[in-house]
């Protein structure tokens, strides 16, 4: 082999796993980047390619075990904001109309947006508080409240 063929084929998957790692959401191969770094830094100490595998092995498992808790610690810290219409869910609205039965279809103004409203719980009248429960089509899904808890 040439005399540093070793050490550009650990660079080289040093900068395969940094580009993988850029191309994904997740954190899949920073790992590995550091494995091989060691591994081409070892290079320098050892022609032994089984001895520079075992620290490739040895420094990304490390390296995983020790960050991967840490990573999901910091992860659970951080709440996802609901998008679109899912913000709406449990949200508090005003009606905009009367529904009388379960078939007929009224509006609500649910933070500053009015939305149609289907309820299995009628009649709702003008001005009564509800509850969105869930999102169907392009309707909410609501059921009315009364200040301080559930009818």
């Amino acid at each position: 082999m040439q005399p540093y063929f070793m050490t550009y084929l650990w660079i080289a998957l040093a900068v395969i796993m940094i580009i993988a790692e850029i191309t994904t959401v997740q954190l899949v191969s920073v790992w590995f980047v550091l494995g091989a770094l060691c591994a081409a830094v070892a290079t320098i100490f050892t022609d032994s390619v089984l001895i520079q595998l075992v620290i490739f092995v040895s420094v990304s498992l490390g390296s995983l075990l020790i960050t991967r808790p840490l990573v999901k610690k910091l992860k659970a810290k951080i709440r996802p904001t609901a998008t679109n219409a899912n913000r709406l869910i449990g949200e508090i609205g005003v009606m905009l109309g009367d529904v009388s039965f379960a078939t007929e279809v009224g509006q609500v103004k649910v933070k500053g947006e009015i939305w149609s409203v289907k309820t299995d719980n009628p009649p709702l009248k003008e001005g009564d508080t509800v509850r969105v429960l869930a999102i169907d089509g392009a309707k909410l899904i609501v059921e009315p409240v009364r200040l301080g808890g559930s009818l």
